[in-house]
């Protein structure tokens, strides 16, 4: 069996911890190029620039959001009074919840901002006229409902879910008593109130986005997956008062976006045509752990999916995409943000040449080096033109020489939140804690991932050579946080398993072994690599005699 080149390169040149799936066992990539060894606290200017970018993006609700509701406001540097976003607000809720573990604030701060937030929504918002739901925008001074367009002036259950998302995670949180035991029965309050089945239409057969008094659901959009609308249907799922049946989610995954697609080199599992912008792999997966997600469409698990839909924008921005868009290696990720002349959700399928910041520093859970490398760029060439007080503006054209001076909710907390995703799993372990969600993930039918021994979360990385897409070596980068190399394996029997790290001659550079349990595992090692450009092996070796290679 050929084996996987294996680099472990320092913090500042290595690809990336990228993370694939693969049946069948083999995997093989050729050599890359890596780049020499760098001195052994790299990897500190990676944390350096992650801390700074998340506590910048956390200032936008913290220090720029509503005074009186706490909430976040839809956008900060454009409108002299904006509305109040219930989507982004539960990003942002999610974000205060970052900040207090990582320090930035106050426990107890961070509670009366929260019961601020949770008593605004439970008194002055229309909810109790719209089923528990919550409208897309609201009024920060009255709680009236703003209309976002033309015919949407109900509620929107699809800001709700994300609101719900970030509540429930606080919930899970803030677990003490006193403060924090009022703090989860509002939460648990308004979380109960919401009736999910009624946006059903008495249908059984999927959700309806919108719903209002006046219009009933006359909008008629009903939400029909892959898009970023998997959490609506798990917590409309998971809901203990209010729930959809298992007929209703079913909807879901009925369409064409369940079904895979081969995009730019990458086979996606339940993907859209062109694999959609990047805020896909966000909005639902701020709580919704990908690694222990998996379902009959999905069996590679959505961690894979998503790491397969963020490589595949970025090969189309390096390799597709028109040579006048400017995209490059440090500069790529298409997602919803503003552009020149407006707004609009870019995609490989619609390229308006414009660069989300939001895109590839959201994906950093899915590719740690390639939206490393984009935010080291931020920070550098652009830093004069695209960064401002809540960290990068959010947009840019390197092709019409345009940059933002704005930002917008529901794309700067999300940064907050993924990069703390990939640092800890924080907000993660929070939401896949609660009980109502796992039994929502139960009636849907997603469980945790099932996969033989070896390493099937490792991504190949490909390069377009010519008219071929090629594997390129898989390559790791160290954990800003604890300095080590981190390469997730899978073992079907617990036991003691080796781990050798051998040149291209056989001869082994690097060995240890540690016990491991059935199902998923985390091996990690020290920096260790010579100074030099040698590509190395890594191989697992369980007690039974069974070997894997990358």
């Amino acid at each position: 069996m050929k084996k996987l080149p294996f680099i472990p390169t320092s913090c500042l040149c290595a690809c990336l911890l990228a993370l694939l799936f693969a049946f069948g066992g083999v995997l093989w990539a050729p050599v890359c190029h890596a780049a020499p060894y760098t001195p052994d606290d790299a990897y500190l200017q990676d944390r350096a620039a992650l801390d700074e970018l998340q506590r910048a993006a956390f200032a936008y609700i913290w220090e720029d959001g509503d005074p009186h509701s706490g909430m976040a406001y839809e956008v900060v540097g454009v409108w002299d009074s904006p509305p109040i976003a219930v989507g982004g607000t539960g990003f942002g809720i999610a974000a205060i919840v970052v900040a207090v573990d990582r320090g930035w604030i106050g426990r107890e701060e961070a509670l009366q901002r929260l019961l601020r937030i949770c008593l605004f929504l439970r008194d002055k918002s229309p909810r109790k006229e719209l089923h528990g739901a919550f409208p897309h925008w609201l009024d920060p001074h009255s709680g009236a409902i703003l209309s976002f367009g033309k015919n949407d002036d109900g509620a929107d259950i699809v800001e709700t879910s994300l609101l719900m998302q970030g509540l429930l995670i606080a919930r899970a949180y803030f677990n003490g008593p006193g403060t924090e035991e009022k703090l989860r029965d509002i939460i648990t309050g308004l979380w109960e109130d919401v009736d999910w089945n009624w946006f059903t239409n008495n249908e059984e057969r999927g959700i309806y986005w919108h719903w209002s008094q006046q219009k009933g659901f006359s909008m008629g959009l009903k939400i029909l997956g892959y898009n970023e609308c998997l959490i609506t249907y798990v917590l409309a799922a998971s809901s203990p008062t209010h729930p959809i049946s298992r007929a209703a989610y079913d909807y879901w995954t009925s369409g064409k976006g369940y079904k895979p697609k081969d995009l730019y080199g990458y086979r996606v599992e339940a993907s859209l045509s062109d694999a959609g912008p990047l805020f896909l792999t966000h909005y639902s997966f701020i709580g919704l752990d990908p690694r222990r997600l998996a379902d009959a469409f999905v069996p590679g698990g959505y961690f894979v999916r998503n790491c397969k839909q963020t490589l595949s924008n970025r090969a189309y921005c390096l390799y597709y995409a028109p040579a006048k868009n400017r995209y490059s290696e440090q500069c790529w990720g298409l997602s919803a943000s503003q552009i020149k002349d407006g707004y609009a959700a870019s995609s490989p399928g619609k390229d308006t040449g414009t660069i989300s910041p939001t895109g590839a520093l959201s994906s950093m859970p899915y590719t740690p080096h390639y939206s490393l490398q984009f935010l080291h760029f931020l920070r550098g060439k652009l830093r004069n033109r695209i960064w401002g007080k809540n960290g990068p503006f959010d947009g840019f054209s390197l092709r019409d020489g345009w940059y933002s001076r704005s930002y917008l909710a529901i794309d700067q907390l999300p940064i907050v939140c993924m990069v703390e995703n990939y640092r800890s799993g924080l907000l993660w372990a929070m939401l896949m804690s609660d009980a109502d969600v796992r039994r929502g993930l139960e009636l849907a039918g997603l469980h945790e991932p099932e996969f033989g021994t070896g390493f099937p979360e490792m991504v190949v990385t490909l390069v377009r050579e010519g008219k071929k897409n090629l594997p390129d070596a898989c390559d790791l980068r160290r954990h800003p946080d604890s300095g080590l190399y981190q390469v997730p394996y899978w073992c079907v029997e617990a036991g003691q398993v080796q781990f050798t790290i051998s040149d291209p001659e056989g001869g082994i550079v690097y060995k240890l072994g540690q016990n491991s349990v059935k199902g998923r595992n985390l091996l990690s090692f020290p920096q260790f690599m010579r100074p030099d450009e040698e590509i190395l092996t890594l191989t697992m070796r369980t007690a039974s005699g069974e070997e894997h290679s990358l």
